[in-house]
């Protein structure tokens, strides 16, 4: 089974078109004909049956025939991650964090952070590919790069942790995790947070937690962080 990705697309829809790239792609690649049914969501919990009306590999044309609501999981996870000096690192992080269920991911720049500007577009398109692939319906909300003290300025849900690599006292995350709790998990750069950006997070009520006893890459990091929360949940 195969996801298509269609962000206009709502319960009011009857008729629709594809974008010209996923036209390209259902029609020159996947060799679909009028009548062929296709799987397609939203991105917004929503998965839509769809037959083929006129297979235009410019302007694939559709109706709907059926629409379903999936279920949303109990709890939301914002992972805000510093972003990897090496760009497919990241992007590497994105795809596998939608996989594994992510719902928004805030780059935050931070003192020791050696890549301050993102492709914001080309992202995007990581995590739209990576939703579809693993057949999710909800599109994990990807933000703008901000700076981590306007990021600490912001509201936070109940529970809030900051992993990272001094000596200090830490429990470990999964020991913290409670389910059905949103979360908020803060991922320094390649350097870790600076003690000032350490003290600054506690100061706002972040807990400082442990992720294992290897010290671990960012890309890393953030994933142990998001399976731990998901198998809390989901265990």
């Amino acid at each position: 089974m195969n996801y298509f990705y269609h962000p206009l697309l709502d319960t009011s829809v009857h008729q629709f078109s594809f974008s010209p790239e996923e036209s390209r792609h259902i029609v020159k690649v996947l060799r679909k004909r009028a009548g062929d049914q296709l799987h397609i969501t939203n991105g917004k919990g929503y998965l839509f049956t769809a037959e083929i009306m006129e297979a235009d590999p410019d302007r694939c044309m559709g109706r709907i025939l059926d629409t379903r609501k999936m279920h949303q999981k109990m709890y939301h996870l914002h992972l805000a991650v510093a972003p990897t000096k090496k760009m497919d690192r990241f992007e590497w992080f994105l795809e596998k964090a939608t996989e594994i269920g992510v719902n928004r991911i805030t780059p935050i720049i931070c003192e020791r952070s050696e890549r301050t500007k993102l492709p914001m577009e080309r992202l995007q398109r990581v995590i739209q590919e990576a939703m579809k692939q693993s057949l999710r319906t909800y599109l994990p909300e990807l933000d703008e790069p901000v700076s981590l003290p306007d990021f600490l300025k912001n509201g936070q849900p109940v529970l809030k942790f900051i992993a990272h690599c001094e000596d200090d006292e830490k429990m470990d995350l999964k020991r913290r995790v409670a389910a059905d709790k949103d979360v908020v998990i803060l991922i320094g750069p390649e350097g870790d947070f600076s003690r000032d950006e350490i003290e600054m997070a506690v100061d706002r009520g972040f807990i400082p937690v442990s992720l294992g006893e290897s010290r671990l890459r960012t890309e890393t990091a953030a994933l142990v962080a998001c399976t731990t929360v998901n198998l809390i949940n989901n265990g």
